[in-house]
């Protein structure tokens, strides 16, 4: 890996923001899939959680997004993983008691979700939510695309971040493990690639970029790429 790759990777690294996320609830067009997918990472989601309509959706995404996604059975699950993780839990809905997107601390740990694009959340979801926020409307139309929706609160909550200095960090909020991993995959594709085929250990990455490796894994590595 090149220094400069290895500065990138480091500082993408340092503002990822493993308490901001989105769970997408059957949401069920792969465009949207993607353009949400796109804007978290865009702005340091680090892992998006979701309960898929179908197991071909769900291919199609891991297939484009791999492990940045999380796959839960029920909303439940879902719900009351990110819930012990401390996390508030916002649902995309027009409500009685709904607020402006604009009016909530998104410096809180804090998960938004998104429902499905012609019935929207369902009941069990909007049950698990804490607050409903709205984008206010004044037009004909009562709601926005699914991805566009998520892209207005989104970069809200990358703002507030900013200014609560949540990206300006001198090192990540990810655990080591997950940095070594994301370093590996990021700076030797190919590398990881093989070695997840071959079923060897990941390997550690030094604070140069360089990978650190005993001999006898550079021999299976080699014969797995004479195969």
């Amino acid at each position: 890996m090149s220094p400069e790759r290895y500065a990138r990777i480091s500082e993408i690294l340092a503002t990822r923001q493993p308490h901001l996320t989105v769970y997408l609830e059957q949401v069920l067009k792969p465009h949207n899939i993607s353009a949400i997918i796109r804007t978290a990472d865009a702005i340091g989601i680090h892992q998006v959680h979701a309960v898929w309509p179908t197991t071909r959706i769900r291919t199609l995404v891991y297939s484009a997004a791999g492990s940045n996604i999380k796959t839960h059975h029920t909303i439940s699950d879902a719900v009351n993983h990110l819930k012990t993780q401390g996390m508030q839990v916002l649902a995309t809905h027009l409500s009685f008691r709904a607020v402006d997107f604009r009016e909530v601390d998104y410096t809180r740990q804090t998960c938004v979700l998104l429902g499905q694009e012609k019935t929207g959340m369902t009941v069990e979801a909007l049950a698990l939510a804490d607050k409903d926020i709205i984008i206010p409307m004044i037009g004909m139309v009562q709601s926005l695309n699914v991805s566009v929706a998520s892209a207005f609160i989104l970069y809200e909550a990358q703002r507030q971040r900013q200014i609560a200095g949540l990206y300006q960090r001198d090192r990540s909020m990810l655990d080591e493990e997950e940095q070594q991993r994301l370093l590996f995959e990021g700076g030797y594709p190919v590398l990881a690639n093989v070695a997840k085929r071959k079923g060897l250990p990941r390997l550690h990455i030094d604070d140069r970029g360089q990978v650190v490796a005993e001999t006898k894994w550079w021999a299976a590595m080699q014969a797995t790429v004479r195969q």
